[in-house]
């Protein structure tokens, strides 16, 4: 059985009926909710680019393992949960922002807290946002979303002394402009620890080698190194260990429509052995 925490328009919490081993999941970016006051001059059809579709459903069986699972359930484009909450593009605000500034190289992409291009470089506004509607967008979303995530992964890691978490994401299969790799196939998966920062080798090990096993093309750090969710949580040095997973769409959905192709099947049970094998080295190590 299966316990759940639903935040409407907000996040989805599932967990086991028992006690969870310390093991998180979360995807912040499967979210699917465009709330009404987004205010977009595109269409949802255009924002749905950006979704990390279905990565909620192919992580669906972690708690059947003994693992959390948190996802969002709105969309990143109207504010992203693997950024700081500092990343503010000023360029889209109307009035002066009241708190502290720190933009990613992200903001140059359209990509920072609050997404002002689309993924193909589409501007997802034609109105400029006021300080205070951002601010409403961080009281309400992504400030519920991060307080469920450390309560998941600060609690298990207290009741433990130790913790595995692991930030699902989706890439597209040949990166698109302004990526480095742009033009190039990616692997079928890459898991990135910020160059070793946010979790012990044997964690990566056991993802890797699980995934390999099963025949996948597996990189590590290329073309990503991990984003602010791995970074904020991962503290190898107390025992609380955090990689970034992302999946190639290609391998279970026609990306291009985004419907699930006859690999989705393969692929959800597949991920399904990869968090067994998790929860299984969890479970080897508070023993």
């Amino acid at each position: 059985m299966v316990a759940e925490l639903h935040i409407d328009g907000v996040l989805r919490r599932l967990a086991p009926d028992r006690q969870p081993l310390p093991v998180v999941l979360d995807s912040p970016h499967s979210g699917r909710h465009y709330p009404a006051d987004h205010g977009a001059a595109v269409p949802v059809s255009v924002m749905r680019g950006g979704e990390d579709v279905y990565v909620d459903e192919l992580f669906g069986q972690a708690p059947r393992h003994g693992a959390v699972l948190l996802h969002a359930l709105f969309a990143r484009t109207y504010i992203d949960p693997n950024r700081d909450e500092a990343d503010i593009d000023t360029s889209l605000l109307a009035d002066d922002w009241p708190g502290p500034v720190n933009a990613s190289f992200k903001q140059e992409l359209g990509k920072s807290l609050i997404w002002r291009l689309t993924g193909n470089s589409r501007p997802i506004y034609d109105r400029k946002l006021t300080a205070s509607e951002v601010a409403a967008r961080i009281e309400r979303y992504w400030r519920p979303y991060h307080d469920a995530l450390a309560e998941a992964i600060v609690g298990l890691h207290d009741e433990y002394g130790m913790v595995w978490h692991i930030n699902c994401h989706s890439m597209h299969s040949v990166a698109g402009r302004n990526q480095v790799d742009y033009g190039q196939r990616r692997p079928d998966f890459t898991i990135s620890d910020r160059l070793g920062t946010t979790c012990a080798p044997d964690f990566l090990d056991v993802v890797v080698g699980c995934l390999r096993d099963k025949g996948y093309d597996v990189r590590i750090n290329d073309p990503y190194q991990g984003a602010e969710i791995v970074r904020r949580y991962g503290r190898p040095d107390a025992q609380r260990h955090s990689l970034q997973i992302e999946i190639n769409r290609s391998l279970y959905v026609e990306e291009r429509s985004q419907r699930k192709h006859a690999g989705f099947d393969r692929l959800r049970a597949d991920l399904g052995d990869l968090v067994a094998a998790v929860c299984d080295f969890a479970r080897s190590r508070v023993a």
